[in-house]
């Protein structure tokens, strides 16, 4: 049985969080409010959870897990190495909605799916994730939908999609944003926008001084 907690009440918003912070502890699925759209998450570095939130989703190995963080400067303990653009990126757009390929350390012990060494890393703009994140950690998070159904923008659309095989609902209201991030990969030479979405190619491309077309892959 799952339970739906009330983030934008003060004392139900405590308690959800506790119970969100077990539940994720204990390997168990949640759905957290972010600035775009709803997440489902459990820790990264549960193997059998993130199984879990695949299942939920009826998506397989071949569409890895996002992760989301709570600071800045965990990032630096989950890549190779950081490369300048994720720098100049992460400063102008985190906490928000900018999500970023990046080379993961070889050390780390995840498994979030057929990543082949890279993985996509967020720090949201939302005050309840961001509270649970600086108390579990990293999270796989992706969208709070049924693979191939409509994203989720309240939590009652998660719920509708996910039901029990989720523990615990953070209710945070509509998404501010009700618009999925903007993937941008840095592995390579030049950064590649893979996704156009809460952050305009015209933003990156000022922040990185690089032509939008050559950001989009196109001839510049």
């Amino acid at each position: 049985m799952s339970t739906v907690y009330d983030c934008t009440d003060p004392q139900t918003r405590s308690a959800g969080l506790s119970a969100a912070v077990g539940a994720v502890r204990s390997g168990r699925l949640v759905v957290l409010p972010t600035d775009t759209l709803y997440g489902i998450g459990c820790d990264a570095f549960d193997a059998d959870a993130v199984a879990s939130l695949l299942a939920a989703k009826g998506r397989g190995r071949d569409m890895p897990v996002p992760v989301l963080v709570g600071s800045w400067h965990t990032i630096d303990g989950l890549v190779l190495s950081v490369p300048l653009p994720a720098r100049e990126l992460t400063r102008a757009f985190w906490p928000g909605g900018l999500s970023l390929v990046v080379q993961q350390a070889p050390s780390l012990a995840w498994d979030l799916g057929d990543t082949d060494g890279t993985v996509m890393l967020r720090m949201p703009m939302h005050p309840v994730a961001i509270e649970l994140l600086r108390e579990v950690g990293p999270m796989a998070v992706s969208s709070a939908n049924v693979s191939g159904q409509p994203p989720a923008t309240t939590v009652e659309d998660a719920r509708r999609q996910l039901d029990d095989a989720v523990s615990v609902y953070l209710d945070g209201g509509p998404s501010a944003a009700a618009t999925a991030s903007t993937i941008v990969d840095v592995t390579g030479p030049v950064p590649r926008i893979l996704r156009e979405g809460a952050i305009t190619a015209e933003q990156i491309g000022e922040v990185l001084d690089v032509p939008v077309a050559e950001l989009r892959g196109a001839d510049a």
